[in-house]
C-alpha cells in the first residue's frame, strides 16, 4: 500500500544548493582579501577585504535562510511520510542552528531525522553523507576561527580552511539532492498503531 503523497521540495532545493555554491566560491575571495590585508595593512587592501566580506556576508545570509527553508520544509514532509509524531516540530530544528554550542551538536541530530524519516525509516549509507559533511563543516568553523586569530597570514591555514569550505559545501549539495529525491520517491504507508485490545 503506497503511503501519504508528499511534494518534494527541488524549487528551494535548487534556490539553496546554487546559494550555497556562490557563497562557498565567494569565501575564497574573502579569506584571500582578508590575509592580504592582515599581511598588508594599506587602505586599499582594508576597503577590499571589506568589500568581499560583505558581500560573502550577504551571499551566506542568503545560503542560510535558504538552506533552512528547504530543511523547514524537508522536515515537514518527512513527518507526513513516516506519519512519526515525535519528530521535531516547531521553530526548535531552526532555532537550534543559531544556539551557541547547541549548534555544535543538535542540527546534525535533526538532520538525521529528517533524513531516515525520509527514507522510510531505514538505515543507510546516507548517514555516513550527513556525518561527513558535519565533521568537514566543524572543522572549517573551527579552523577559520583559530587561523584568524592565531595566524591570519598563514597561507597553508588558508588554503585548508577554504578547503574545508568548499568540500562542506559539496557534500551538503549532495545531501539536499539525496533527501529531496527521497522525498520524491513513492513510499509504504506508515504503520497504523496497534488496535487496543478489550478483556
Amino acid at each position: 500500500m503506497i503511503g501519504p503523497i508528499v511534494t518534494a521540495p527541488w524549487i528551494l532545493a535548487r534556490c539553496a544548493q546554487g546559494a550555497i555554491a556562490v557563497a562557498a566560491v565567494a569565501d575564497v575571495f574573502r579569506a584571500t582579501a582578508y590575509r592580504t590585508r592582515a599581511a598588508h595593512p594599506t587602505a586599499a587592501n582594508q576597503d577590499t577585504s571589506g568589500t568581499t566580506s560583505m558581500v560573502f556576508g550577504y551571499l551566506m545570509l542568503a545560503a542560510v535562510v535558504l538552506f533552512l527553508v528547504w530543511f523547514d520544509q524537508s522536515r515537514h514532509n518527512a513527518q507526513v511520510i513516516s506519519g512519526d509524531a515525535g519528530l521535531a516540530t516547531g521553530a526548535w530544528p531552526v532555532v537550534a542552528w543559531f544556539v551557541p554550542f547547541v549548534n555544535l551538536v543538535l542540527p546534525r541530530r535533526f538532520v538525521l531525522d529528517v533524513l531516515r524519516a525520509s527514507a522510510g525509516g531505514r538505515p543507510g549509507r546516507d548517514e555516513i553523507l550527513v556525518n561527513v559533511w558535519w565533521g568537514v563543516w566543524i572543522a572549517h568553523a573551527l579552523l577559520a576561527t583559530v587561523g584568524q586569530q592565531a595566524a591570519p597570514t598563514s597561507l597553508p591555514l588558508l588554503l585548508l580552511g577554504e578547503v574545508l569550505m568548499i568540500a562542506a559545501g559539496i557534500l551538503v549539495i549532495r545531501l539536499i539532492q539525496r533527501v529531496t529525491t527521497l522525498q520524491g520517491t513513492p513510499h509504504p504507508a506508515p504503520p497504523s498503531p496497534a488496535p487496543l485490545s478489550h478483556r
